[in-house]
């Protein structure tokens, strides 16, 4: 792939971090609306990966990295969920030396090294003048440094824990909360059959909000979060009263896989860590289940209780968007085109009070979007609290509501 010919100017687009349902809804939107406007759009393959890899030779197929976009491709994927240009959860200033392509090799050398030199080197090879970005706060933080290197840079939020700083909703987060209400409803039916607690483990390493918003809608009785350590014994004896008020005898409990027990530490997969530091949460739903089935005879005369437990998974993050993840994200994607057209560049779009807006992408840098345990969680309930609804946004609990 050589330099693309350029006539208003060549937008890139690309997807990175875990994928979500209402990717593709917002990649049709900037193409369709850009290529009317005359510009071109680049896709950027597998998130910045694809603008670490590329190889800067007219002769070389970079077609593993880059794509351009045409009306025809955006609309048979606009409807459909994940991302049909690939995500990575690479970090072009942080690449550790085993990772560095092998025809760079010779120049970066160090234990961990920054390879930002080549991406805006690459980003002049395809001829891209405008870059949109779309991710969480991982991806997105990278953005931020494109933007700070004076890179014009719009972008968009993602992620179906809805934790990106600075907007009331992140693309993905309506899809992810139906469907933990779909399958929670769902696997009633086994707990109550057979009498037990039914604990669903979900995404949310450090925001609860995918637990919370479920739970209030009625799909738990008790739900745990990142932003409170709990006490087991008193979760214990929460399910075991709200197993005894149903008729059915079962409870259900919404598990954020970055849960703590009071004294304990988040639990992991294992060791390994991804380019942002991260390593792969996973497991607190089963330690949860084994101690409330060890603690449920101290406050159920004596009797034990077995549970039902599931990790939810990918399974509320595949398939198709909902109807809100398929709106919102066309709003987003034009309204970060019409910043692109004017000229204002280093932005973040998104929804504050119910309505479209757009503010400095370094908020996502510059704070954490968490759960106000004070506002509207209830530690001795172990349960989302509400006071009033009265001017709150849509989902609630947002870090300014």
């Amino acid at each position: 792939m050589s330099h693309v010919a350029r006539n208003r100017g060549t937008i890139g687009i690309l997807t990175g971090g875990g994928d979500v349902p209402g990717l593709n809804p917002a990649i049709r939107a900037v193409t369709i609306q850009a290529l009317s406007q005359g510009y071109q759009v680049m896709g950027i393959r597998r998130g910045w990966a694809g603008l670490v890899e590329l190889v800067r030779d007219p002769e070389a197929d970079n077609s593993d990295c880059a794509q351009v976009l045409t009306e025809e491709i955006v609309n048979r994927a606009g409807r459909t969920g994940g991302t049909f240009l690939h995500s990575s959860r690479t970090h072009p200033g942080k690449v550790l030396r085993a990772e560095v392509p092998v025809h760079l090799q010779d120049r970066y050398t160090e234990e961990v090294n920054d390879l930002t030199p080549e991406v805006l080197a690459n980003l002049d090879f395809l001829g891209i003048d405008h870059l949109i970005p779309i991710g969480g706060d991982d991806t997105l933080s990278y953005g931020v440094r494109l933007h700070e290197e004076g890179f014009k840079v719009v972008a968009i939020p993602k992620t179906m824990d809805n934790d990106v700083p600075g907007t009331d909703y992140c693309i993905g987060f309506s899809t992810c909360v139906t469907r933990t209400i779909e399958m929670t409803n769902r696997l009633r039916t086994s707990a109550g059959s057979h009498e037990r607690f039914l604990v669903l483990e979900v995404f949310g390493r450090y925001a609860g909000f995918t637990a919370m918003l479920p739970t209030m809608a009625g799909a738990a009785n008790r739900c745990v979060i990142p932003e409170h350590v709990f006490d087991v014994e008193l979760l214990t004896e929460l399910l075991v009263e709200d197993r005894w008020r149903n008729p059915s005898r079962y409870s259900v409990l919404l598990v954020s896989e970055g849960a703590r027990f009071e004294g304990g530490e988040m639990v992991f997969e294992d060791k390994a860590r991804d380019a942002y530091g991260h390593a792969k949460l996973g497991g607190i739903g089963e330690q949860i289940s084994a101690r409330l089935k060890a603690l449920a005879p101290r406050y159920n005369k004596g009797k034990k209780i077995d549970t039902v437990t599931q990790k939810l998974g990918y399974l509320v993050r595949s398939g198709d968007p909902d109807a809100l993840d398929s709106i919102v994200p066309m709003a987003y994607g034009n309204l970060a085109l019409d910043l692109l057209m004017e000229s204002k560049y280093g932005r973040l779009v998104g929804l504050r009070n119910g309505r479209y807006d757009n503010m400095p992408i370094d908020v996502v840098t510059a704070t954490k979007k968490l759960v106000d345990v004070e506002r509207h969680y209830t530690p001795e309930r172990l349960r989302p609290q509400y006071r009033s609804f009265e001017r709150l946004p849509l989902f609630i609990m947002t870090s300014e509501s």
